[in-house]
């Protein structure tokens, strides 16, 4: 991937850096920064709205194809505009499991039926999703799970339990997996369903966090029903389905992530140049380790997309996985460092960014694919090594 912005590039650059400059005003200037990884509770109905404002305009789902209701945005497009995005401090967005997760998966392997009915009020931010992977028992261990549907009628009907369930208790769906073919084990049997969140028979319980927030939950299922017609792909083909989703979470939005470290960093670095810390030879050289972390995260990251706009991408994307999360874990141990004795106190109870993003940050290596999962997959898939003795 050629990094030097093309004339037609840098125009859309500055489009987007232009927008960006003009919309983020009032209110949503007052939300600039906030969301994210344990501070999804932030201002969450502005930033709703500041979503639907993106949407008005025609900046959400910028690679879809135009037929669904996207731009059609190159790769190259991408990147720029999550980079302008991050740069310019705008909120975190509360519709990205929609357009990057269920909305490209139903692109993918959806019906027509249900992309007409799904695809336009997630790129009009109107629905929100959750995910409903990990249960207690089957966390990186997917195809462990337990929870079950049967077919009653022109429903199917859903009964277990789903754990870490980021932003159950404000979406209106849910894609999640059950075990539709009770003969089968494993990865067979599986279905990919599609669960309206006002069904009844669903139960959403917050899971309160080390931050003391709560954007997770438990998810109970007790006779929960959907419409027949909402499995996406063939009954029992879910496990392919579900890596397809897999597949597009490594995929663009790792880019505005990167620049949220980035910012991280930099807050980092200034209270090390503030408070003096920056003095100490040990913590320069570690600040500097972490500058070119950030910089070999930015090339790997570009050199997977480049294999997403051929095509080609694969469990390669598994490194990018691997990496970010050890480097973001050490990034709140770094903050906490260099805030020295007063980051291990917090006035009051209320937990200032070095000490949130420190407590955080120890999930990194365990959701999304933990790493002994992420290095399974990379012994396996792309080193060729023998694989693992599986019961």
């Amino acid at each position: 991937m050629d990094l030097t912005d093309s004339a037609q590039e840098a125009a859309f650059r500055r489009e987007v850096r232009e927008w960006l400059g003009d919309n983020l005003t009032g209110e949503f200037a007052r939300a600039r920064g906030l969301g994210g990884p344990g501070r999804e509770h932030e201002a969450f109905d502005v930033r709703l709205a500041w979503d639907r404002h993106l949407a008005a305009a025609g900046w959400t789902c910028l690679g879809w194809p135009e037929e669904f209701g996207g731009r059609g945005a190159s790769i190259a497009q991408q990147v720029i505009f999550h980079e302008e995005y991050a740069k310019a401090g705008a909120p975190v967005r509360v519709g990205h499991i929609g357009e990057e997760l269920i909305g490209p998966t139903i692109i993918a392997f959806g019906t027509e039926q249900q992309q007409r009915r799904f695809l336009p009020p997630i790129v009009g931010v109107r629905e929100l999703w959750c995910q409903g992977y990990s249960e207690p028992g089957a966390g990186s261990d997917l195809a462990n799970l337990s929870t079950a549907a049967h077919r009653d009628g022109s429903d199917w009907v859903v009964h277990g339990q789903k754990i870490w369930t980021s932003h159950a208790h404000v979406a209106d769906w849910c894609f999640l997996l059950a075990r539709t073919d009770p003969a089968e084990r494993r990865h067979r049997g599986l279905s990919y369903l599609l669960v309206p969140m006002d069904s009844a028979g669903i139960e959403v319980r917050p899971i309160v966090q080390l931050t003391g927030t709560s954007e997770f939950n438990e998810v109970f299922f007790d006779g929960a029903r959907t419409d027949a017609a909402n499995v996406v792909g063939e009954p029992g083909d879910g496990w392919r389905v579900a890596m397809g989703t897999l597949g597009f979470e490594r995929g663009i939005g790792t880019v505005d992530q990167q620049v949220v470290f980035r910012r991280e960093l930099e807050s980092i670095t200034e209270l090390a140049r503030s408070g003096g810390a920056l003095d100490d030879p040990v913590l320069r050289d570690k600040i500097s380790r972490a500058w070119i972390g950030l910089e070999i995260m930015r090339f790997n990251a570009l050199r997977t997309l480049t294999g997403v706009a051929e095509g080609t991408a694969g469990p390669e994307a598994s490194i990018a996985k691997l990496y970010w999360a050890n480097f973001h874990r050490g990034l709140g141990e770094l903050a906490v460092e260099v805030a020295g004795a007063c980051g291990l106190v917090a006035p009051d109870g209320e937990l200032d960014e070095r000490q949130r993003l420190f407590l955080f940050t120890r999930a990194d290596t365990i959701y999304g694919g933990s790493d002994e999962i992420q290095r399974n997959i990379i012994a396996e898939r792309v080193l060729g090594l023998p694989k693992e003795a599986r019961p």
